[in-house]
């Protein structure tokens, strides 16, 4: 092939200089701020945050590439501004350049909605506060492609970016990889929710009925680290702060939290946000590795969320078109501090380390090993010493017995014929089973969620699940489990709700059906959660407006009552009273102690409109009503022993503030017997009934393994 790359003549003119058209300039640099789906992502949320708002919801479709859509409740555009929303240099941040010195605002130079115009296509809808109707209208290349059009709109803005790169063919090949991608979108969503926790963010796949990442405003900082980055990362955190207020070397504030010495990962996790800026410090994140690489015994990467303080006039934010990186005066006195504080936790957490599994075993088994099961372990040993065992069989259960072993330690052992059974007839006083004999044909909306369930789910922790071992709970929601020589804990209430999800929607409109022989009153219960939410939030509403929506809300219900009987096996009676609920799970009924938040549901949160948003609503209550809640009394057991020890000794006045006499002594004759048979029967049908239908029926999601649900221990 001959290729001719500019050869001229020596006689030939020279090519004539001319300048490019301002749309050929914006294409060719409107890559160096949008350089990715994940830029475009960050200069949206960033612009979200900066329009007040508390709420971010984001919706991707592969890997941001065919389409991005930001949702915000903010405080939107006005009308006369929407004409250069997407012009180069257009922005409400700042005026003059002094103004910059004194930025508090993520977004200031005013190009990433123009460069995101001309690499994609842009449809904004947006509705300020006290407008009639919001406006929707599209961009290319930074300019309108017509007048905003009225339409109805929610508060705030709605950015969708369709076909991103669709004009730059080979960056658009290079950059592509759909599941990378999603999962770097992921992070960084992450990343804004565990700083920005006044905000409630979520993040999920187009069409996905579940997001990936979502937080609420009322949750804590390690409440997000424990549902984004799960139970072992914010188990292994220490909590640290940093201050300087002499001018002569830097004034700053800074607080975070770092990993101890038990936790071990293999890359580094830091996000650092600066004046609530996410940006990246390369030199700060190498001298925090140093660190703890020095400190601990093998190179463990650690996990580093800092927010640090600066007065504006010590900050430029100016130094990088993606603003990603910033310039800091008296950055070397500032990571000098950081280090010091950070090898002084890490050197304490070092001396006094203790691990996390010697102190799950004390809880779950507080009392020692009889010497009768020494003996039986220690004869079974010998007899096995002669026979060469493979090490993957060397666990402490077999995967085949559903028999917990840390139940056997306890101090109190349940007879599944006898408490059990008690147990189970007060319960069923008032819910007994019967049959349903309606069937419906199959739904196109039904297999379309069950597809859903299908193609979300994880061959690997399908594996692990169909073949584990109950060992037993560890505290009131997580149990541990046990596949090959590896140790899990999993959240009993979450994997429960799931369970319960796919098993109704697998046998939809096919269920027996559980009659309440005391029906109970559908306003009445509504009611009761509407003042219960009263009651979490501090807020006192008016009855008489409760009363109206209780009622309201009844009779939606009682005018769905045929369908709701049909399809879901929810009978309501003529007089607004649930008469009946679907048997999900053989031998299961449901917690009456959540009813009222199940009606409630039922009435607030189901879209009756859409048909396929209708089943999976009704759905995913009922999968809540029927998940292992714990009991409402506080745990007898354990430390929750030494508690009930407290009160009833203070009641006596003979309480020993040693509490030595409470931990050894056994429980005296005078504790409530309801709590410790509540909790007995709880953990009872967690090993016996959920577990073993867990094992043959879950289909666990991607998901489980990153929001918390289900985690590996790292021995």
């Amino acid at each position: 092939m001959n290729m001719e790359l500019g050869n001229h003549n020596s006689g030939e003119c020279p090519p004539k200089i001319h300048r490019l058209s301002h749309s050929v300039v914006k294409r060719i640099t409107a890559g160096d701020v949008i350089q990715h789906p994940l830029s475009a992502v960050k200069e949206l949320i960033e612009n979200s945050l900066d329009a007040h708002s508390t709420n971010i919801n984001v919706i991707i479709q592969d890997g941001g590439f065919k389409l991005i859509q930001v949702n915000d409740n903010g405080h939107g555009v006005r009308y006369e501004d929407l004409a250069i929303m997407c012009g180069r240099h257009t922005t409400s941040k700042l005026l003059k350049f002094e103004e910059l010195m004194r930025l508090k605002t993520m977004g200031f130079r005013g190009e990433a909605l123009s460069s995101i115009s001309h690499l994609g296509d842009v449809t904004v809808t947006t509705i300020t506060q006290g407008s009639v109707h919001g406006y929707r209208v599209s961009y290319k290349d930074g300019a309108m492609e017509h007048e905003p059009k009225p339409c109805a709109a929610v508060k705030g803005t709605q950015v969708t970016v369709e076909n991103l790169f669709c004009n730059m063919a080979a960056s658009k090949k290079a950059l592509q990889n759909s599941h990378g991608d999603y999962k770097k979108i992921v992070d960084l969503v992450s990343r804004f929710a565990l700083h920005h926790t006044n905000v409630s963010f979520s993040c999920r796949k187009h069409k996905a009925t579940r997001p990936d990442v979502h937080t609420n405003v009322r949750s804590s900082r390690l409440d997000v680290i424990r549902s984004v980055y799960g139970i072992v990362v914010a188990g292994s955190l220490m909590e640290i702060e940093v201050a300087d207020s002499n001018p002569s070397t830097s004034v700053f504030e800074m607080h975070g939290f770092m990993s101890n010495a038990t936790y071990a990962a293999k890359k580094t996790t830091m996000i650092l946000f600066i004046n609530d800026r996410l940006v990246e410090w390369s030199a700060l994140k190498r001298a925090i590795e140093v660190v703890y690489t020095k400190k601990l015994h093998k190179a463990s990467k650690p996990f580093v969320y800092i927010s640090i303080v600066l007065p504006p006039g010590q900050i430029d934010v100016n130094m990088h078109a993606t603003k990603k990186e910033v310039s800091i005066l008296n950055q070397g006195a500032m990571i000098e501090q950081i280090m010091s504080m950070v090898e002084s936790r890490l050197r304490s957490s070092n001396e006094a380390q203790s691990f996390d599994e010697q102190q799950t075993a004390r809880q779950s088994s507080p009392s020692q090993i009889n010497t009768s099961m020494k003996a039986n372990l220690n004869s079974k040993a010998m007899e096995s010493r002669s026979k060469k065992v493979p090490v993957h069989k060397l666990v402490r259960t077999d995967s085949l017995d559903l028999a917990g072993r840390l139940q056997a330690c306890g101090q109190t052992k349940f007879d599944g014929h006898t408490e059990k059974g008690a147990c189970s007839n007060a319960v069923r006083s008032s819910v007994s089973p019967s049959r349903n004999p309606k069937t419906a044909a199959d739904l196109t909306s039904v297999q379309a969620l069950l597809a859903v369930i299908n193609n979300d789910c994880d061959p690997a922790m399908m594996d692990i699940v169909r073949h584990c071992s109950y060992i037993g709970m560890t505290d009131n929601v997580f149990v541990v489990l046990q596949h090959h020589t590896h140790l899990y804990l999993a959240n009993i209430v979450n994997l429960s709700k799931e369970l319960m999800y796919q098993q109704f929607l697998s046998q939809f409109a096919h269920h027996k059906a559980i009659s309440i022989s005391d029906p109970l009153p559908l306003k009445d219960l509504i009611l009761l959660a509407l003042k219960e939410d009263d009651i979490d939030l501090e807020v006192k509403d008016d009855d008489n407006l409760k009363e109206k929506i209780a009622e309201m809300k009844s009779k939606l219900l009682k005018e769905k009552a045929q369908m709701l009987d049909e399809f879901f096996g929810i009978n309501i009676d003529e007089h607004g009273n649930i008469s009946g609920l679907p048997l999900i799970l053989d031998k299961h009924t449901p917690n009456m102690d959540h009813i009222h938040e199940f009606a409630l549901c039922l009435g607030n949160d189901v879209d009756w409109k859409d048909e396929k948003n209708c089943i999976q609503g009704i759905s995913v209550a009922l999968g809540n009503l029927y998940a292992m809640h714990p009991p409402m009394f506080p745990n007898p057991f354990g430390d929750g022993l030494f508690n009930y020890k407290k009160v009833n000794q203070l009641e006596r006045g003979t309480f020993d503030i040693t509490g030595v006499d409470a931990i050894n002594n056994k429980v005296e004759h005078g504790m409530p017997s309801q709590p410790k048979n509540e909790w007995t029967e709880y953990e009872w049908k967690i090993q016996h009934f959920v577990f073993p239908s867990f094992r043959d029926f879950l289909k666990p999601s991607v998901s489980m393994a990153t929001n918390g649900t289900f985690v590996k221990r790292v021995l």
